[in-house]
Parts: structure tokens; sequence; C-alpha cells
């Protein structure tokens, strides 16, 4: 397994996250709860406007939730280079999301000088209740 060496704590990650996305709403990034080399949580604060008809959290906001996960995962690993950009998600919808707080979890799987690949899960009920999972890759500025 691949070694990985964090360069920001979670207040940093979402420090930078906040002054990535400056007139993003702080809570529709989701905020890093817990971050360790390799791996990164985020949670969302439900919100009505999340979800679709049915009263289920929307593909759309699982998806923006999965790439934010992604995103400051990489973020940790990297320190700040605003300009690490999504360059592939591939999203599975498990099942339908109920109302609730969105939990993101990633996992980094590779990162290289030119990409870094994560794994993210998502639920709202518990993590043995996975709503989705997503395959993200990022290309990375050049140094």
């Amino acid at each position: 397994m691949a070694r990985f060496e964090l360069r920001l704590d979670a207040d940093a990650v979402n420090a930078l996250m906040a002054k990535a996305f400056p007139e993003a709403d702080a809570a529709a990034l989701g905020a890093v709860t817990a971050l360790s080399p390799g791996r990164a949580t985020l949670v969302r604060p439900f919100a009505t406007h999340m979800l679709r008809p049915g009263r289920l959290v929307s593909g759309p906001t699982l998806m923006s939730m999965a790439d934010s996960a992604a995103y400051a995962l990489i973020l940790a690993h990297i320190g700040e280079q605003l300009m690490a950009v999504t360059s592939q998600l591939t999203m599975n919808f498990l099942r339908g999301a109920k109302a609730g707080d969105i939990t993101a979890e990633a996992e980094l799987l590779h990162l290289g000088r030119r990409s870094a690949v994560c794994d993210v899960r998502l639920w709202t009920e518990a993590p043995d209740r996975l709503a989705a999972q997503a395959g993200v890759t990022y290309a990375l500025p050049l140094s």
C-alpha cells in the first residue's frame, strides 16, 4: 500500500476550500471532520433544497459531495495548489439516499506528479448502507 503524507490538517483544508470557493456557502462544500494519511471524512449538513421528488437526496448533490471530498483529500496531500481540477468522475448510485446529513469517506488510491485518484463512498444513514460510490481523478498542476 502506498504511503501518503499530509501537508495540511483538517482546519487548513476547510479554510483552503472556503478560499477556493468564496461564493459558495461553506455548508454546501461539506466540512472535513476527520483526516489521516490517504483518508478524509467530510460531512455536509442536510438542507431541504438537496431533495428530489420522493424526499431522496438528489444525484447532483451526491456527485458534488463526492467531488468536494476528493478535492479536499487531494489538497490535504499536495498543499495550496488550488488549480488541481477534476478530470474524471464516475458515480455509482447504490440506493436512494434518505434525507439527512451526507457523509463522504474518501480514500486516496494514487498520488502522482500529474494526477490523483480517489475512491469516495457516500451515505446518509450509516456506512453499511452506502447510497453511492464514486471514482474521482484529478489532474494536478505542474510544480
